[in-house]
């Protein structure tokens, strides 16, 4: 994302050679809802007829607890590939699908809304708990998954869900990004919305796994050139997420990397000291001092696999990487206003 916004930022100097017009970002929502929503091995068709690629990892044996993971921006279901083979040997059955504009999914490069998204989101957690009725589901996001999740829960009582994890949620909002990143973005989403920006000669680490990179960089269905209406629409959905702090139901497990360079401390530090300090459900929050953006995918990853699983399996007082121990050094640091440590968990 700051890729993205630095490379507004230089663009500045063309728009003002241009006048505005009557060009708007746009959405481009779902359509009538046509027929019922099911799951096939690998497709998930939603109520309009989308055809969203479905992934899965399953244990051998019977599950003990079942795991949807939400992409990030301008990713895919593919991110969960690593994280999805290890929990699935923990017994954690896990799914993934490419989210409306990412991926394969239909109407690629374009914003269906934060409706949309919460939507099948939700229909999905339905189809999922049909046929798992009697196990506990938890919903991971990473980055814009993590947002999604935020507003979802914040906005709707989810019964059939046992907890949320956030890695590196966006939280990225208006109200602390620099004013003219703010500017120039609303400048160009309601002049050239349809510009697209890839973020190249802006130097920035999303992982310590260049390897992973390299193959993210040759994979197709990574989006490499981004419309600037969709970064638009993924600002819009930050600015929710983060003012949802207070509102945020269900027990969470939010973990994020020190060494994140995509989503800046200010606003996550602030978010999480809101969250602490309101919410009445479980929380265990962890900071990798060695993570970046990626961290189901950096090269300390497995720490925060086994994190995962243990929260999942059995609410452990402390993580198996002693990273929610870090979290609390760190928050505790911050300000007078910062929540006590009792707040961290609470049940």
């Amino acid at each position: 994302m700051i890729n993205t916004m630095k490379t507004l930022y230089k663009v500045i100097s063309a728009l003002l050679l241009t006048s505005l017009t009557s060009c708007m970002p746009m959405i481009h929502p779902p359509g009538a809802k046509s027929n019922e929503a099911r799951l096939s091995a690998n497709t998930y068709l939603t109520e309009d007829g989308a055809n969203l690629p479905f992934r899965h990892w399953l244990p051998k044996t019977e599950p003990h607890a079942i795991l949807i993971a939400l992409h990030g921006f301008n990713d895919y279901s593919r991110f969960f590939q690593q994280p999805g083979e290890y929990l699935s040997k923990q017994g954690i059955a896990c799914f993934a699908y490419d989210q409306r504009g990412f991926g394969a999914a239909p109407k690629r490069g374009l914003w269906a809304g934060s409706a949309a998204y919460s939507q099948d989101l939700l229909t999905l957690v339905r189809l999922v708990k049909e046929r798992y009725p009697n196990h506990p589901v938890y919903l991971l996001g990473e980055s814009m998954g993590g947002a999604i999740i935020i507003t979802t829960m914040s906005q709707t009582v989810m019964q059939d869900v046992a907890g949320i994890i956030l890695v590196a949620p966006a939280l990225w909002s208006r109200s602390t990004m620099p004013w003219y990143q703010t500017s120039v973005l609303w400048t160009l989403a309601h002049s050239l919305p349809w510009l697209t920006l890839t973020g190249k000669g802006v130097r920035v680490m999303p992982s310590d796994n260049i390897e992973m990179l390299r193959a993210l960089g040759r994979d197709p269905w990574v989006i490499k050139a981004t419309r600037v209406e969709t970064i638009y629409g993924l600002t819009d959905l930050m600015d929710v997420a983060f003012d949802s702090a207070t509102l945020l139901h269900g027990n969470t497990l939010m973990l994020y990397g020190e060494k994140d360079e995509i989503i800046p401390k200010k606003p996550t530090y602030a978010f999480l000291q809101r969250f602490l300090a309101t919410s009445t459900t479980e929380k265990t929050v962890a900071f990798y001092q060695q993570g970046y953006h990626m961290l189901l995918r950096d090269l300390q990853a497995p720490k925060a696999w086994k994190d995962i699983a243990a929260w999942v399996t059995n609410k452990p007082e402390k993580l198996p990487s002693g990273a929610d121990v870090r979290a609390r050094e760190v928050l505790a640091g911050l300000s007078p206003q910062t929540p006590k440590e009792s707040h961290f968990r609470q049940h």
